[in-house]
């Protein structure tokens, strides 16, 4: 059966002709007929002619997203096509060495809009981010046993008010296992040659953000012998990472108590001693302006906050906390000092994440130059015409005094 035919506006025609993959809800798309999650439809411009095959999701504000400029049938045979496709691209140039966490399918940049599929040793994790996706879940679980051969399949939910349950520290069983057999509570994984421990059930995240394998890499290569700070540290994977690379003092700080027990578990299934190095419980702002006032001073200082996060006494948001928070770690940095500072926030384009590193630094009376600026790794890929998926920043800067 042929796809039904859904007419978009000159917008839309013109974010298609430049390769966009979204469909945004407008007074065109509201004009619709009613259509079925999961249904596939032909897009075409007000004369008829044709444009994309899309996926529908109607009861979201991106409606539609692209499954092809040509028009296809959405059945087996055309998604084990792109599953392979994403395996290949994984085979011949991600550079894994001794990894066994890292991600298989990235959605808009394999092809596949909405659907992720992440690896954890023997187990896969799938997330839709387009309810499209959930009539066809069995047909990709079951191509993924055949492509992959895992032990199991999981499915991690993204439940409403995802805000709140993270600011209320939340443990909710976002996982469900959708074929094969159940991972222990606390799967052990490979990055980097480390060993870091996961759940594949508990929580809104498995404990280890993927897209950062490379610049845990990075940092690895900067910190021998130094004193390093991680603000925002979670369950510790850069600062496992940094204690493994022979940094003398690594300080963690995190607001949550049992993101800190994880990341201390984390020291010790890589055999380094937690108590040679500091954890801090308490808001990153109020910790930096204690450790400010007792006179601590490092030589790196990491920060990786989550694009919103609430705590009890106060509220980050990647647009304007940065510069406050770039401002008060500067004061704990000394000159010729490393930032190494990191955002996910997909709507902040480089250029004014940037722009807050220099007001940061700006109101510390100081200087910051950066040396060295990355993304993603090469399991998170994206398109040329799909900005959006270049959304992970991480910049490595040299402090330099007033007088620099």
């Amino acid at each position: 059966m042929q796809p039904e035919t859904r007419i978009v506006g000159p917008e839309t025609v013109r974010m298609l002709e430049l390769g966009h993959p979204w469909i945004i809800a407008d007074s065109h798309t509201r004009r619709w007929p009613n259509g079925q999650p999961g249904q596939t439809v032909s897009l075409t411009d007000a004369t008829g002619c044709f444009l994309a095959t899309a996926l529908l999701d109607p009861d979201d504000r991106i409606v539609a997203r692209v499954l092809s400029r040509d028009r296809i049938q959405l059945n087996s045979d055309w998604m084990k096509r792109r599953l392979e496709s994403a395996l290949a691209l994984r085979r011949d140039h991600a550079d894994l060495g001794d990894t066994t966490a890292y991600r298989l399918v990235n959605a808009e940049g394999d092809g596949l809009p909405g659907l992720t599929v992440d690896r954890y040793g023997d187990f896969l994790m799938v997330q839709i981010y387009c309810d499209g996706w959930r009539t066809h879940l069995k047909t990709i679980a079951r191509l993924l046993q055949e492509l992959v051969g895992p032990l199991g399949i999981y499915e991690k939910t993204r439940p409403q008010k995802t805000r709140h349950l993270e600011a209320s520290g939340d443990d909710t069983h976002c996982g469900r296992l959708l074929q094969g057999v159940a991972a222990p509570p606390q799967l052990e994984v490979r990055e980097n040659g480390l060993s870091f421990l996961v759940s594949l059930e508990r929580g809104l995240n498995t404990g280890l953000f993927l897209d950062q394998r490379r610049n845990r890499r990075d940092l690895m290569a900067r910190v021998e012998g130094k004193r390093v700070l991680n603000l925002f540290a979670y369950t510790g994977a850069f600062s496992v990472a940094a204690a493994a690379a022979g940094a003398r003092l690594v300080t963690s700080v995190d607001v949550s108590a049992g993101y800190t027990d994880w990341a201390r578990n984390n020291f010790g299934i890589n055999r380094l001693n937690p108590k040679r190095h500091e954890f801090l419980i308490g808001d990153c702002l109020e910790v930096l302006a204690g450790l400010a006032a007792s006179g601590k001073r490092y030589d790196v200082i990491l920060m990786d906050p989550p694009s919103f996060s609430t705590t009890t006494k106060s509220r980050f948001t990647t647009r304007g906390g940065t510069s406050e928070l770039v401002a008060a770690a500067m004061h704990l940095l000394g000159d010729g000092g490393l930032l190494m500072a990191s955002s996910n926030h997909q709507k902040l384009d480089i250029a004014d994440y940037l722009k807050e590193l220099r007001r940061g630094a700006l109101s510390a009376g100081c200087n910051l130059r950066v040396i060295s600026l990355a993304g993603q790794p090469e399991d998170f890929p994206y398109t040329v015409t799909f900005p959006e998926g270049r959304y992970l920043k991480w910049a490595v800067c040299v402090k330099e005094g007033k007088h620099g």
